[in-house]
């Protein structure tokens, strides 16, 4: 009987999680301080359109200083009691962030319903302007998060939709506030709140959805675990796989154990060998435990091997 463990990729995983700190420091930086201008502006002008932009803005910001303790904490290393360190609490930030997301567009649909039955004065100018640099701000935002490694740290990605919903937010605010000075339309300001609240919630669950499947040990979205289990029957000398697992430890970490079972006699450091480089190579998985089980060595009930 053998067994295997294989990890690679140190290097860039660092290389990812440093630029990742750095981009999430920059956003929350600036997001902030104009957070709190946006939420006087809103104040002065009246502007629901504002007000929800500026509390998308308060969750960015809330968001992206819980990202950064997320990569913080991710980067502390294992312990006897946490083998596996604190990189799962990027993916818990994932998630809470995605629900953030969620709530704040339930309580802008609450307002604007309201203001839908009783269009109150806003001061179109004021708001004109504030949007507009609210916009320029996203702007700069998105562009430094794009930095970071937002197509596979799903913590980057859920930080970047949150400046994405504000940025289309601002949009929002400016198309309201035009409406408003040219053609008096009060009920834009709500309207356009509406719409931001759509495309916030849209992207709040499918954030949600993402980090929940990894909270729940689902098989990454770019794998499939009947295709691995092909390749590895493919080959020679093994005549069965059972107890196939794959997992993502975070978004940008998966994850595989199987147990291969092998003709009696054969060598198995070889197997595992190329077990290993057929897993790194055809499906990128660096994270790997391989055990040999010999063949009716009654590891596994013939169901389970083929």
């Amino acid at each position: 009987m053998g067994h295997s463990h294989s990890h690679h990729g140190h290097d860039g995983h660092h290389h990812h999680h440093t630029s990742n700190k750095k981009a999430l420091l920059w956003a929350f930086a600036i997001i902030t301080l104009f957070m709190i201008a946006e939420v006087i502006g809103g104040l002065l002008t009246n502007s629901l359109a504002l007000l929800s932009d500026a509390g998308h803005m308060l969750s960015d910001a809330a968001a992206l200083g819980l990202s950064f303790l997320a990569l913080t904490f991710g980067a502390k290393r294992a312990s006897s009691s946490k083998t596996f360190g604190y990189k799962r609490f990027e993916i818990l930030a994932a998630f809470i962030n995605g629900l953030t997301l969620i709530v704040i567009s339930i309580f802008i649909f609450f307002e604007a319903y309201e203001r839908f039955m009783d269009p109150p004065e806003v001061a179109s100018s004021g708001m004109l302007i504030i949007s507009s640099i609210g916009l320029l701000v996203n702007i700069a935002a998105a562009f430094i998060l794009m930095q970071g490694d937002k197509d596979d740290n799903l913590n980057i990605r859920s930080a970047f939709l949150h400046v994405i919903g504000d940025m289309l937010g601002s949009v929002g605010a400016i198309i309201a506030a035009l409406l408003i000075m040219f053609f008096g339309w009060g009920i834009a300001d709500p309207a356009a709140s509406i719409i931001v609240a759509v495309l916030i919630i849209i992207s709040g669950f499918r954030v949600t959805k993402d980090s929940f499947h990894i909270l729940m040990e689902g098989v990454p979205g770019n794998l499939n675990s009947d295709e691995i289990k092909a390749a590895l029957l493919k080959m020679e000398n093994v005549c069965g796989v059972h107890d196939l697992h794959v997992w993502s430890i975070t978004s940008d970490f998966p994850a595989l154990s199987c147990h291969l079972e092998v003709e009696d006699g054969k060598a198995h450091q070889t197997i595992l060998t190329e077990a290993n480089r057929l897993l790194h190579d055809q499906f990128g998985l660096h994270h790997t435990t391989i055990q040999i089980d010999r063949k009716g060595s009654g590891c596994c009930g013939d169901e389970h091997c083929n």
